[in-house]
């Protein structure tokens, strides 16, 4: 059966004869097994944590040499930008950055 993750990855799940299949497998193989219920409760989640404080995704258009210059410092350069805006607000006042324009 063809079915879709919460991602929306596609994947195809075993027939009921295919699943029969798997489990007369792990029942004759003396190293393994399969996990109960408590068990599969207590694995950790795959993937990234749920951060505290979440990032606001927008739209913004920025010159070319700015993006170049970041995108030049590897993988998080988005990160890295966050970081210099910030850094940019705690030195400068509101007026400073109503004068930009």
């Amino acid at each position: 059966m063809q079915t879709k993750s919460k991602s929306g990855r596609a994947f195809t799940l075993p027939s009921s004869d295919e699943d029969s299949g798997i489990n007369e497998g792990i029942a004759q193989d003396a190293d393994t097994r399969e996990l109960t219920d408590e068990e599969f409760r207590r694995l950790r989640p795959v993937g990234r944590p749920k951060a505290e404080v979440t990032k606001e995704r927008i739209t913004i258009r920025l010159s070319p040499e700015v993006v170049e210059q970041f995108r030049a410092t590897g993988s998080g350069w988005q990160t890295r930008m966050d970081k210099a805006l910030q850094e940019y607000l705690r030195t400068h006042s509101q007026s400073d950055i109503e004068r930009l324009g």
